[in-house]
């Protein structure tokens, strides 16, 4: 074959370079291609760096200016709260004013709650709208149960017994429907007894001072939104003056008076009836005992059946249903000594002069009102000691 002619030889060799410099061009378009791809890539990591830090820094300053934010929501919601708990107490109070204005009858109750609410919260309250309104008593009509025109002395001139209008039983049956232990406003049972008390003295126009303000009112207490000194405030506490309803010749010269019931502070269990048995028997070794026992029953506490015993006196048949508390508070005023479940008449008891007992083995629902008793007794001079007993700290008997 003959040698290959220059011109070709050229071509070949000019296609190669070609070549070598088409591929080293692709390959410097293809580093600068990676190159720009990761300039690229070192922006968008900058830029993700100062999104991050700016927005870590806006996190910062989100933090410290959301909690003052934070504390100020507290605040506002405190402050809404202490809002409507001024209200509800301005309400009552202008409400007090309207209803204690002139000089028309007024008439307090009907009180259908539980006993022991009356004698710690609603005849202090009384007293206290007697001096801050300028109540006259001779104004006043109350209206309650039991004979206890004697609990009202200084408070109102005329009392109604509401159980010559409706009996113990039928009573015990409508309150019963009310479905609630206070009284959060008139019901028609409260409609009827006022309606009987404005029949029975002629109060035709007679303003109403119903136990639901009291409730109202205290509930700021009772729920914690007021302090001790809400209740000194709106309260005042007097030594009672016992009736003289039943003959006191009667009673063993020198006595102790107890009245051991079940409730929600002391239910009816083995360990606690063993208990109370015991405290009633080591008490019947010191002197006579008598029991506040009424055979009535129009709520849902029911006496500890202590039996027969030498030195037990039941005071079952010196009582009569229109009169049972004012009897139970004349023997109560009488005793040496008195013992009883922490509620009910027990509030009562120090007031009368009498050191007290008050029994309880549940305290959950007793904190607020342990507190206005033993307060109450220390600070009223003339008053008995208030000593609460919990039976969880006394030794307890073996089981029989």
């Amino acid at each position: 074959m003959a040698g290959t002619s220059p011109l070709i030889a050229a071509r070949n060799l000019t296609a190669r370079q070609w070549r070598r410099a088409r591929g080293r061009m692709r390959h410097e378009w293809k580093r600068g291609g990676e190159g720009c791809k990761d300039v690229v890539h070192f922006c968008e990591g900058v830029a993700e760096s100062g999104k991050n830090a700016s927005v870590n820094a806006a996190r910062v300053v989100i933090k410290r200016v959301r909690r003052p934010l934070r504390e100020l929501g507290g605040v506002r919601r405190d402050l809404l709260d202490q809002w409507a708990w001024n209200r509800t107490e301005w309400s009552a109070e202008r409400e007090l004013a309207q209803i204690t204005q002139g000089d028309g009858p007024v008439i307090l109750g009907p009180w259908l709650a539980e006993v022991g609410y009356e004698v710690l919260y609603w005849i202090p309250f009384l007293e206290w709208i007697r001096v801050a309104y300028q109540l006259d008593p001779s104004r006043a009509v109350a209206v309650s149960r039991g004979g206890v025109a004697s609990w009202y002395d200084g408070v109102a001139s005329r009392y109604v017994e509401m159980w010559d209008a409706v009996p113990p039983a039928e009573f015990a049956r409508r309150n019963a429907a009310r479905a609630e232990q206070k009284q959060s406003g008139r019901s028609r049972l409260d409609d009827d007894l006022i309606a009987h008390a404005t029949r029975t003295l002629g109060l035709e126009g007679a303003r109403v001072l119903h136990p639901s303000i009291m409730f109202r009112l205290f509930a700021l207490f009772w729920s914690g939104h007021r302090a001790m000194g809400f209740i000194d405030a709106h309260t005042r506490f007097n030594l009672q003056r016992p009736p003289s309803v039943i003959d006191r010749t009667q009673l063993p010269a020198k006595y102790a008076a107890v009245k051991l019931y079940a409730a929600r502070s002391m239910p009816d269990r083995p360990d606690v009836r063993r208990q109370v048995r015991r405290i009633v028997d080591e008490l019947s070794e010191q002197m006579p005992v008598v029991l506040l026992e009424t055979g009535l029953s129009v709520d849902d506490h029911t006496d500890y059946a202590l039996g027969a015993h030498p030195r037990l006196v039941n005071a079952r048949d010196l009582m009569q249903p229109t009169t049972n508390l004012a009897a139970q508070t004349q023997i109560v005023a009488g005793a040496s000594v008195y013992v009883g479940t922490c509620g009910s008449i027990t509030w009562l008891a120090p007031r009368l002069g009498v050191d007290t007992s008050a029994l309880f083995a549940d305290d959950e629902f007793l904190h607020n009102h342990l507190g206005v008793a033993l307060r109450t007794s220390a600070r009223l001079e003339g008053a008995g000691r208030f000593s609460p007993v919990d039976l969880r700290g006394l030794p307890s008997l073996p089981r029989t």
